[in-house]
């Protein structure tokens, strides 16, 4: 089955809305200090444009989760692929996420660091699928609610590819 890429955020759009994130999460947490804790390996792309935006100091720390495997819907299995390295301890967390769609990884995985103990612990995503939730899960930065499209690029990807395109595209099967 052969695929293509229909452009849904141009490149233009997704940097600039990245930018005012960043600028809404300096506001929050002004004289303070952040530690992003970014969602493998969907999430390394858009935590690291992020970060660059943050006027506060930063930290990061990675965690590789999954649900999906090879397919293009949530299996509702979360598994932990890597842990963190450093403790969330007294740190002012910021999760960061490419995409949440049925809501139940993120649910799990922010019911798990709150557990180690953080001083405060927010959710941030690029792309947000609240027509596709699930299980609740506060959602405090969203960078574009979208509809309910398979997207990959800026991170997102389908069996591993288009994870460099540097908008957010929507995969259409021929």
């Amino acid at each position: 089955m052969a695929e293509h890429v229909r452009v849904m955020l141009t490149e233009k759009e997704v940097n600039a809305r990245i930018q005012a994130l960043g600028e809404e999460i300096s506001r929050d947490y002004a004289g303070k200090s952040v530690h992003l804790v970014c969602v493998l390996k969907g999430g390394s792309f858009f935590m690291c444009e992020l970060a660059k935006r943050i006027t506060v100091p930063v930290s990061i720390d990675f965690m590789s989760v999954s649900s999906y495997g090879k397919d293009t819907k949530s299996s509702g299995v979360v598994k932990i692929i890597k842990d963190l390295d450093e403790s969330l301890k007294d740190k002012e967390v910021i999760v960061v996420e490419d995409i949440i769609d049925s809501g139940r990884t993120l649910s799990y995985l922010m019911e798990l660091l709150s557990q180690r103990e953080p001083k405060s612990l927010s959710l941030c995503t690029l792309l947000d699928k609240p027509s596709r939730r699930v299980v609740d899960v506060e959602v405090n930065y969203t960078g574009f609610d979208i509809p309910d499209e398979f997207v990959v690029g800026y991170g997102l990807d389908y069996n591993q590819k288009y994870r460099n395109l540097p908008y957010i595209g929507v995969v259409e099967f021929n």
